[in-house]
């Protein structure tokens, strides 16, 4: 039998209890006090905590020895494991499990998606996919590394004040952008995060344009599903991004997941991305 499991930043929502995978929850650290990803802290006790501080929290990933722990626990239960963790270039999360999965030869595999949020959440939806249609461990990790280069993980900000924060642009860039209502689209390019188109207006005008532009460069495309993942953002924008899916696109499926509490702290309320795989 085989047990899928990942890190908290897959950002899958209801579909977690649904698919039956197993999560190991990052450490989100307010001030003093730490928690658990998804556990014992929301994405508003973030607002609060910047608000108040106008810091950022703090994150970290769970040890070799958490994730020993973990990976026994299924092992013992003569499952096999499959474990997809979030990009190794934005978190030692993937590190750590790879050294933990070593005390557990041929029992458990460590997938680095080169991803995050409902990004990475995409090749676990697969990997439960391909579980469910019998296809053994070994060849279920080939297929899956397969998949990563082609995973559109991308979002649209409103505001740059997380990024500037957290070191991602500058404070003129953050000035300028607030002030011009400049929304740079960022997107994932080898496991890591870049800057690339600026829209320019509201957000519902530059969701309409970042829509518009991922179906011009991906014609042809994965249409079991698609995730609209945001950080609690308006339900007018949400709602206006799903219309605007389903006249670009025609997937199967479009299912809408909120950001945990690790990937809000890095890009701030009301981010809103369309995530799915490519051909």
């Amino acid at each position: 039998m085989i047990q899928v499991t990942s890190d908290s930043t897959c950002d899958l929502g209801e579909s977690i209890r649904e698919r039956g995978i197993e999560i190991m929850p990052l450490s989100v650290i307010l001030g003093t006090e730490s928690y658990l990803d998804g556990v014992n802290i929301t994405p508003q006790d973030i607002f609060a905590f910047v608000e108040k501080t106008k810091q950022l929290p703090k994150t970290a990933a769970p040890s070799t020895v958490d994730y020993e722990e973990f990976f026994a626990k299924f092992v013992n239960e003569g499952k096999t494991v499959i474990h997809v963790n979030i990009s190794s270039k934005s978190s030692a999360s993937h590190s750590y499990a790879k050294k933990a999965a070593e005390q557990f030869p041929g029992k458990v595999f460590v997938i680095d998606s080169h991803a995050l949020s409902s990004g990475q959440g995409l090749l676990i939806m697969k990997i439960c996919d391909f579980v469910e249609n019998g296809m053994p461990a070994e060849e279920i990790v080939k297929e899956a590394e397969k998949l990563i280069p082609k995973i559109n993980t991308s979002f649209v900000p409103d505001r740059l004040d997380y990024l500037y924060k957290g070191g991602r642009c500058s404070r003129m860039a953050m000035y300028g952008a607030n002030i011009l209502k400049i929304h740079p689209l960022i997107e994932m390019q080898d496991g890591q995060l870049v800057a690339e188109t600026k829209y320019r207006g509201s957000m519902q005008k530059c969701i309409s344009a970042y829509i518009s532009d991922l179906a011009e460069k991906y014609p042809t495309y994965d249409k079991t599903r698609c995730f609209i993942t945001h950080s609690s953002a308006d339900k007018e924008l949400v709602d206006f991004a799903r219309q605007k899916v389903e006249e670009c696109f025609s997937f199967d499926t479009v299912l809408e997941t909120v950001a945990g509490s690790v990937i809000t702290g890095h890009c701030g309320r009301n981010t809103l991305g369309v995530l799915f795989i490519a051909e």
